[in-house]
């Protein structure tokens, strides 16, 4: 290479075509050469020439004829829309090249002038995928079936999904068209939590401004359901609404009241549809009845034939003792389930005996009856009974079924960040859900024998922390005068203030309101020591937190490359600390590689379904980030783990590490802080040290 001209002046083409030709090598030939591209790119300040040449080289790690593509357009592309403008175009044809490929993606390229007229357009504006994973904690929070997030051009959902438009700039503060997202998000949930697809697919409107009147009116009785359940969001939404009232119409005020559904939103539009008109409010998006009636039948189909197969296992398992010959009778159920605004609570009866439903069946239960309103007599018919074999599943299903792994039912698709695009990889990784095979429970019981006299001694300081009393400072009454709140008051009263009331000590018990979820490392590098050492660590902690009472669930995670990432289930929140748990944590086993990423943005989605005051992540791990043969070895994997944590700590979670690694210093405190972690020195200390950890977090 000629010698480099200075650091602020502009790369010279020769020195531009050596670059190009190192990172472009694979595409280029005697007749296809970076020569024209270097030309083009020699006429642009040098740090625009940096920027170009560092998207080049991202782009090249993927995909080399992408790389080249995008280079032919970058200085256009500068021009037309900046460095920002550029980036996000370059990420939206990189996202389409992950999920559909070469061509596809270099069409997205190509479509540069239509982008940038769209992004002239909104300089204001929020981008959904800026926001995407904001929204999809707040869908989380909600009460209800769970619902994906996906662009469209028009905001509408299918009862699966919530289809948003990619920017919004209706409003002049990036503040106020977040809340826009957040009022549409909120907005099409409600649709799918308080019934506005109850009706037959026959009786909906045909006609765009019926369906929009209609969609209006919704949103009137939505927003009463939403308020009653959560105030706050309600008000939000009423003040969106304000902006344009809706002329009164008899029966309008139906709408708010409690008990009110989609039937009555429909009678309103059909006595005064002549004199209503639609107010256009900014989050309503549109009405889909078609979509959503058909996603409904396909889903209705899947859940009935969950459900009875769910209910003939259980029915096996509480079934008594016969003697042979003796023909068993049809098991009779009987399910209850009271909409409690906020969550369904859910009552199984078995021959008129109450059982405890696995969450599975109260899932599944919960899903019917917010699609139907009830739970249909003959979805109660254990499989066996019923002609399920005979049913013919809905065209959309069939479609389902053909849409390949990633799609297969019960996959749950978490996105991954890139940090050399700054950018997440959409629906990039592929996690299931799986039970650890059971062992027997004698590894337990030998654990509790070798440590029988540390048990002990754990058991009576986790007691005595059960009972331990909280000092609660400026209470209206208590025990004792608080005396720094005195003297405040006594500042006050000289400043011709009020004297305040809040002047009393109290010691209370202390109020627990807590849940841990608990990862546990099942790589391959745990074999061994490591791996006896770390169900030893389980079962002492299962032991201090059975006398602290606070919930806790337990799981392992695994897997081999993207599409293979696996959480094992070893305890649910749920589920109590039984031999089978005991089993689970005695057939705990080291298996392939440590994607964390996945493993810890499924744990805080199931973590943040919890309700707690204080909800702690902790992973137990041996190990930094790794997998099998592709980039998220390094600093890719560590990078990955941080954003999962970040965005952990948004739903109110707070993740701690436990680790044996004697180098994790060189990373953890990337991941997780500079405070949020503890390195066990030694494999032999770690049984001891886990609960003695969880007790200093928590008390």
């Amino acid at each position: 290479m000629s010698s480099s001209p200075p650091s602020s002046e502009p790369l010279p083409a020769a020195d531009l075509e050596e670059h190009l030709d190192e990172l472009l090598n694979p595409v280029l030939s005697s007749r296809r050469t970076a020569a024209g591209i270097a030309q083009a790119l020699a006429s642009l300040p040098r740090e625009r020439q940096r920027f170009v040449l560092h998207w080049v080289a991202v782009v090249a790690k993927s995909n080399a004829e992408l790389a080249y593509q995008f280079a032919a357009l970058a200085p256009q592309a500068l021009e037309w829309l900046g460095e920002a403008g550029l980036k996000e175009w370059l990420l939206g044809a990189m996202d389409v090249y992950d999920k559909q490929g070469l061509y596809p993606a270099s069409a997205t390229l190509k479509a540069l002038p239509s982008f940038a007229e769209r992004y002239r357009c909104r300089d204001r504006g929020v981008q959904l995928e800026q926001v995407a994973s904001v929204l999809e904690l707040f869908l989380c929070g909600l009460s209800g079936r769970r619902l994906k997030i996906e662009p469209a051009e028009v905001a509408y959902t299918d009862t699966e999904t919530v289809y948003l438009p990619p920017v919004i700039a209706l409003f002049p503060s990036r503040a106020q068209n977040f809340q826009v997202y957040k009022a549409t998000v909120a907005h099409l949930w409600a649709q799918t939590r308080f019934g506005t697809f109850h009706l037959p697919r026959e009786a909906y409107p045909t006609t765009e401004a019926s369906l929009a009147l209609l969609n209006a009116l919704e949103a009137v009785r939505l927003g009463a359901c939403i308020a009653r359940s959560l105030p706050g969001l309600g008000r939000d939404l009423e003040a969106l609404r304000a902006e344009r009232p809706m002329p009164p119409a008899p029966g309008i005020q139906r709408l708010l009241e409690p008990g009110a559904t989609v039937a009555d939103s429909l009678a309103v539009l059909e006595t005064a549809a002549a004199w209503l008109h639609d107010p256009g409010w900014c989050y309503l998006g549109r009405l889909c009845p078609e979509q959503a009636i058909a996603v409904r039948e396909a889903r209705l189909y899947r859940e009935r034939e969950a459900l009875q197969r769910a209910l003939g296992r259980l029915a096996a398992e509480q079934a008594p003792p016969r003697s042979p010959g003796n023909r068993p009778e049809a098991p009779r159920w009987d399910v209850r389930v009271e909409d409690q605004g906020e969550r369904f609570h859910v009552q199984v009866e078995l021959d008129g005996q109450p059982v405890k439903a696995p969450s599975e069946v109260r899932d599944l239960i919960q899903s019917i009856v917010q699609d139907l309103g009830e739970l249909p007599p003959e979805y109660l018919v254990p499989a066996g009974e019923a002609e399920t074999s005979q049913r013919t599943p809905p065209a959309s299903d069939r479609d389902d079924q053909a849409a390949g792994a990633m799609r297969e039912q019960g996959v749950y698709l978490y996105d991954e960040w890139d940090f050399r695009r700054q950018h997440y990889r959409r629906d990039w990784c592929a996690l299931r859900e799986l039970d650890v095979h059971p062992a027997t429970p004698a590894f337990v019981q030998a654990t509790l024998e070798k440590y029988r006299h540390q048990v002990a001694q754990l058991r009576r300081v986790f007691e005595a922390l059960r009972q331990e009393h909280r000092r609660l400072r400026k209470e209206p009454f208590g025990d004792d005068v608080d005396f720094d709140a005195l003297v405040e008051s006594f500042v006050d009263l000289r400043q011709g203030l009020e004297l305040p009331e809040r002047l009393f000590v109290e010691h209370r018990r202390a109020d627990r309101h807590l849940a841990a979820l608990f990862i546990v490392d099942m790589s391959g590098s745990t074999k061994g020591w490591i791996n006896d050492a770390e169900r030893e660590a389980l079962v002492m902690l299962c032991e201090a937190l059975e006398v602290l009472g606070d919930r806790y669930a337990i799981y392992g995670f695994s897997g081999i490359t993207r599409k293979r990432c696996e959480f094992y289930r070893i305890k649910r929140f749920d589920e109590p600390y039984d031999e089978l748990v005991q089993s689970r944590i005695g057939g705990i086993l080291p298996l392939d590689y440590t994607r964390m990423g996945p493993a810890l943005r499924h744990a805080s989605r199931l973590l943040a379904a919890v309700e707690a005051r204080t909800k702690l992540l902790v992973t137990l791990s041996d190990g930094k980030p790794d997998d099998y043969s592709d980039e998220y070895r390094g600093e890719y994997g560590i990078e990955d783990t941080r954003q999962a944590l970040l965005e952990a700590k948004r739903l109110g979670i707070h993740p701690y590490c436990i680790t044996i690694d004697r180098e994790a210093r060189d990373y953890l405190p990337r991941m997780y802080g500079e405070v949020n972690y503890t390195v066990v020195d030694s494999v032999a200390k770690l049984p001891l040290k886990v609960a003695d950890i969880y007790r200093r977090l928590t008390c």
